[in-house]
């Protein structure tokens, strides 16, 4: 495989520490053997791949689902767990001047239709998902927040017929939201949810509907012809048609058209221990919204109903034991600078993992044009709980020739362009990180 990072990156050492395995149990799928056939053979059990995988057993196809590990075990078992509005990164005036208006408010609609699709999916099969907060909340720091957060909500007003509500500094503290913020704005499209408990719960679902799913059983190789056949240690797998569904933890030559048409990015998570109501009061954030705030490095934050307290961030350029411990150090200490009441609360849990960044910042899905019959999605730039899932639905769709029924923007039809330094391409986050870095943003 050739991938961005070291091979530490992609082994258990970043996920020791993860929170959500400890609420889930292994279901124990077993490892691929042998010939195997099938009529779509999916590459990856996260969030994109279990949702083509559930909509194409529903629509009766005979799939097969290979994962390098075990559901869960990348980034879908690893995020913070927000179910919310994102997926194309780009600013809307970005968005408009490269694409058009039109283009513009028709990706906001689909970052709604995404949430919608989550909604939808963990309502119909009944998955427990421990399911909190109505929509999402970002605090700002300014009164210069607190206009284009006014600005904001006449924007989601006008694309997407929703009405925010603005907070002003005053409201906060009755809100349980006190902390150094100066204002918020709660968008209410989306929910805070547990990943792993999704994830599984969409295998389970899948596999109750006839799809095969394989765990520990990474592709080396892709062979193409008038079929696919998918090579691992100890199986072929021969399928009509392939979706690969890998998202940051690609490989640039499986296939070989992901070669740097997208940026592995890491974010770091941690969870406290459960808090009493007293603890909690001292802090004052008692609000049970998924929040974020306004700055570079994304800290994205929400008090789970189990009364742990999960605070996440962007950042970390480097890999490995010494790099974890490092960002670990720093995480906690933004965490302790927002919440100093919480100074302190143990954190027991503290991991890192890979998101996906295009470089216009916008997702894709659809086919990959050297591999007729192959379809991906990818680079949900870290809001992939609901683009993702939604991506996997259109996918399901375009396997079997159909014309998607999920929203499916142009914009997201728009094959991905390549990073320059191949997979030197890292170095494009470091004069960003650095200045954020300097500026302590």
């Amino acid at each position: 495989m050739k991938r961005v990072f070291p091979s530490y990156t992609y082994g258990d050492a970043p996920r020791a520490a993860c929170y959500w395995g400890d609420t889930v149990t292994d279901p124990g799928y077993p490892a691929a053997a042998g010939p195997i056939t099938c009529d779509v053979a999916v590459i990856g059990a996260g969030f994109t791949g279990l949702s083509a995988a559930l909509h194409l057993a529903e629509s009766g196809a005979d799939v097969v689902v290979l994962e390098a590990r075990n559901p869960a075990w990348g980034a879908s078992g690893r995020n913070g767990g927000f179910c919310c509005l994102g997926g194309f990164g780009a600013p809307d005036g970005v968005i408009a001047r490269l694409h058009g208006e039109a283009a513009r408010v028709e990706a906001r609609q689909t970052e709604a239709a995404a949430v919608e699709t989550v909604d939808a999916l963990t309502t119909r099969l009944g998955l427990d998902i421990d399911r909190h907060s109505k929509g999402e909340t970002v605090m700002g720091f300014t009164d210069k927040s607190l206009h284009e957060f006014e600005t904001l909500a006449e924007q989601i007003h006008s694309d997407l017929g929703i009405t925010a509500d603005i907070h002003q500094n005053a409201e906060l503290a009755g809100l349980g939201m006190r902390g150094p913020f100066h204002c918020g704005m709660t968008t209410p499209v989306g929910f805070g949810l547990n990943p792993a408990k999704y994830t599984l719960g969409l295998a389970d679902a899948a596999t109750r509907n006839g799809v095969r799913i394989f765990s520990q059983s990474p592709v080396c190789r892709i062979d193409h012809a008038q079929t696919f056949t998918l090579h691992t240690d100890n199986a072929q797998i021969t399928a009509k048609r392939l979706i690969v569904a890998t998202n940051g933890y690609s490989s640039d030559d499986l296939p070989a058209w992901m070669r740097a048409r997208y940026l592995p990015a890491q974010s770091n998570v941690l969870v406290t221990r459960s808090m009493s109501d007293e603890e909690i009061a001292a802090q004052g954030w008692s609000t049970d919204q998924m929040s974020y705030d306004e700055r570079f490095f994304l800290h994205y934050f929400r008090l789970m109903p189990n009364r742990r307290f999960l605070f996440g961030m962007r950042g970390g350029l480097f890999s490995s034991s010494k790099w974890d411990g490092r960002m670990h150090r720093t995480i906690r200490q933004h965490f302790e600078r927002m919440f100093p009441a919480w100074a302190h609360i143990d954190t027991p849990y503290s991991w890192n993992g890979l998101l996906s960044l295009s470089r216009d910042m916008t997702p894709y899905c659809g086919p990959v044009p050297e591999l007729p019959g192959a379809f991906t999605a990818l680079s949900f730039q870290g809001n992939g709980v609901a683009m993702a899932s939604h991506a996997g639905k259109i996918l399901a769709d375009l396997a079997q020739d159909k014309t998607p029924q999920a929203m499916y923007p142009e914009i997201m039809r728009k094959p991905p362009r390549r990073f320059p330094l191949g997979r030197l391409r890292r170095a494009w986050l470091w004069p960003p990180y650095a200045v954020a870095h300097l500026t302590r943003q």
